[in-house]
Formats: structure tokens, C-alpha cells, sequence
């Protein structure tokens, strides 16, 4: 049971460990997105391309709904478009649309939709951009992936009980003439449950500490590794004290879950045929 238990407290712990960082670089995400707009002015001819990103600045710095607005510059644009154009991407003469970044006091839809009909109020060839709408699929993917990992747990604690209970009606089993001969001398069911009780603890949590533990380590090394990527969205799936501090009490749950699950299923037996 011992080995068992660390196996399965191993994989519980790093899909516990994998659900809450995931959780975190969601909340990271939507906090970034939340109320942020990009408007794009399309126009081949860059006078009135540059006019018109004029006009719309100078029509939402003005606002209270707007927390901060700026206009991206040439040099950034060229560096997004690297990747797929090249040296290309820093042609003067290529068409790029002039793009402003909206950051919103109010995250509200409301809010949103009335800076965006300023935006085009101000100019026709404005084009307005929600973040939050376009990476709202990614946002919906890992938090059903935090679900996944929590849905993982509970089937591991679930598989804990089970094993705790096999371990306990084993031991009857192979002890079942001691038990009668215990009972003849007094023992009553609940003082023989104690000692299946005290066994099946013992080897949770054993089991538990060296699962626990070296999960524990896998999580710290892989944490490391994302932290090292430089990454905007990964760099938002770490584990904060009070992760690591459940992460900690959940060994000690399923010891607990173990040990309470043998205890029933002795007591029961014991009713039952003894």
C-alpha cells in the first residue's frame, strides 16, 4: 500500500500543482485583457492613414471612460511583423495600418462599445478591436483544463478510499483467527479497527510523504523552467504561497481520507461476520 500511495499521491499532487498554476496565468490573462481595445486605421495612403489616427486620438484622450491611450509606433509594428515578413516588415512603403492601444477605466461592455463608437465617430476607417473577444477561446480552453485537473483529484482521492479499503479487508482476511481469538478476551470491534486504522495511516502517510515530496519537486523544477521562458502567458501559470500551502495539505487529506475509509470498512465487516 505504501508504494501504491506514493504513486498516486505523486500524479495527484502534480495535476493539483498543473490545475492551480493554470488557474493563475488564466486570472493573469483576463486581467490583462479586461478592458484593453486596439483600434487599427486601414488606409493604403498614409497622410490620410496618419490624419485619421490623429483625429482619433485626439477624440478619446479626452474621455473618462479612458485610463490611457497610445498610438503603437512604426519601429514595434516592424518587430511584430518580423516573424512572417522579415526585414520587409520595416519597408516605409508598405501599407501597415496605424494601430492605437485603449486601456478602459471601466472593463465594461458598455464602456467598451461607447469608446468604440467614438473611435468611429472619429474616423470612418477606424476599426475597433476587443482582446478580450478574440482571446476568450484560449481563456475558455485552460479553464476547462483547471476543471480537468481538479476532476483528476477528486478520481485519485476516490482511488485512495478504494485502495485503503482493499488493504483493510485484506488484513481482516489474513487475520481473521486473531481477531476471534481477540474478541474472546474482550476486544471489542472498534479497538480492533483501530489497530487496521493505525496501519493503513501509517502507510498513507509514508506513502504520501515521498509522493508528495517528489512531486513537490517536479512542480518547483517545471516552475523554474516556465519562468525562464519569458513568456507573457506562461509567465502567469506559478504557484503563490497559499498554492504551495495546498499543495502541502493534500497529502494530509488523503492520509485522512485513507485512514477514515479503512476505519468504516473494518467496523462494518467486523458487524457483519464477526
Amino acid at each position: 500500500m505504501t508504494g501504491v500511495m506514493a504513486v498516486m499521491l505523486f500524479l495527484t499532487v502534480l495535476a493539483a500543482a498543473a490545475g492551480l498554476a493554470t488557474r493563475n496565468a488564466t486570472a493573469q490573462l483576463d486581467r490583462q485583457l479586461a478592458g484593453r481595445l486596439t483600434v487599427q486605421i486601414v488606409d493604403g495612403e498614409p497622410a490620410r492613414r496618419d490624419a485619421a489616427a490623429a483625429r482619433v486620438l485626439a477624440a478619446l484622450r479626452g474621455l473618462p471612460e479612458v485610463r490611457r491611450v497610445v498610438a503603437v509606433d512604426r519601429a514595434e509594428l516592424a518587430r511584430l511583423l518580423r516573424p512572417w515578413l522579415g526585414s520587409d516588415g520595416a519597408d516605409p512603403e508598405l501599407p501597415v495600418p496605424a494601430l492605437i492601444d485603449v486601456d478602459l477605466a471601466d472593463p465594461g461592455d458598455a464602456t467598451a462599445a461607447q469608446v468604440a463608437g467614438i473611435a468611429r465617430r472619429a474616423s470612418p476607417l477606424a476599426q475597433v478591436d476587443r482582446h478580450e473577444r478574440w482571446m476568450s477561446p484560449v481563456g475558455d480552453f485552460m479553464r476547462s483544463l483547471t476543471w480537468l485537473a481538479g476532476t483528476l483529484v477528486l478520481l485519485m482521492a476516490s482511488a485512495a478510499a478504494a485502495v485503503a479499503v482493499l488493504a483493510a479487508r485484506a488484513g481482516l482476511e489474513t487475520h481473521r483467527a486473531t481477531i476471534e481469538v481477540m474478541h474472546m478476551l474482550g476486544s471489542t470491534d472498534v479497538q480492533v479497527a483501530r489497530l487496521f486504522q493505525r496501519r493503513v495511516a501509517i502507510d498513507a502517510a509514508i506513502g504520501g510523504a515521498v509522493g508528495g515530496t517528489a512531486a513537490a519537486a517536479v512542480a518547483w523544477l517545471i516552475g523554474g523552467r516556465i519562468a525562464g521562458l519569458g513568456s507573457e502567458l506562461l509567465g502567469g501559470a506559478t504557484l503563490g504561497a497559499g498554492d504551495w500551502l495546498l499543495l502541502v495539505i493534500l497529502p494530509l487529506a488523503f492520509v485522512a481520507v485513507a485512514t477514515l475509509a479503512a476505519r468504516r470498512t473494518v467496523v462494518a465487516a467486523l458487524r457483519r461476520t464477526l
